[in-house]
């Protein structure tokens, strides 16, 4: 009787018709597919870095180094420094207003509190505005960290390519 029921079930199933709303052909039209190491320009700056594209990270973080909090028209603000991607013994300043501080769980379980600022960044040919975490990553291959928040809707990743899809945002 039960296995009865189960093809029963199987064959309904298999009769109705599958359909697509209309905003899952427009996401679908609208992502691009991309390696799993890219570069992304920040924006204003035009800073071009290698960035790792992390589906297993929720929110983006970008190497900061000499943080130094300010207040700036009664809000807060932060000056930090990148490595230069063409000369790293250089470093280049920016500036940004912190929008909030974030309390990062990190895989040994220890918490950390970083400063999130909003960036611009153009990465293939999509242009967006992303929460940035603040943290030294010097140790680590990629400046730049592009989580899930920042790709959701527009970017699929190819975890066996990298650099399949060049900044290209137009000005």
């Amino acid at each position: 009787m039960l296995r009865l029921r189960s093809c029963l079930l199987l064959l309904i199933a298999a009769t109705l018709p599958v359909t697509a709303s209309a905003s899952d052909d427009d996401k679908a039209s609208a992502q691009s597919i991309h390696g799993y190491a890219e570069e992304v320009i920040i924006r204003p700056e035009g800073i071009r870095l290698k960035a790792r594209l992390d589906t297993g990270a929720t929110s983006s973080s970008l190497n900061a180094l000499n943080k130094e909090t300010f207040e700036r028209d009664d809000e807060e603000w932060i000056a930090f420094d990148i490595i230069d991607p063409e000369d790293e013994d250089k470093k280049i300043r920016l500036e940004r207003k912190i929008v909030r501080h974030a309390r990062i769980i990190r895989h040994d379980g220890n918490h950390q509190r970083r400063p999130v600022v909003s960036m611009e960044l153009c990465l293939g040919e999509h242009r967006r505005e992303a929460d940035v975490s603040l943290i030294d990553r010097t140790a680590l291959t990629y400046q730049m960290l592009i989580g899930r928040n920042h790709m959701k809707d527009i970017i699929l990743v190819d975890s066996g390519q990298t650099n399949i899809q060049p900044p290209r945002c137009d000005d």
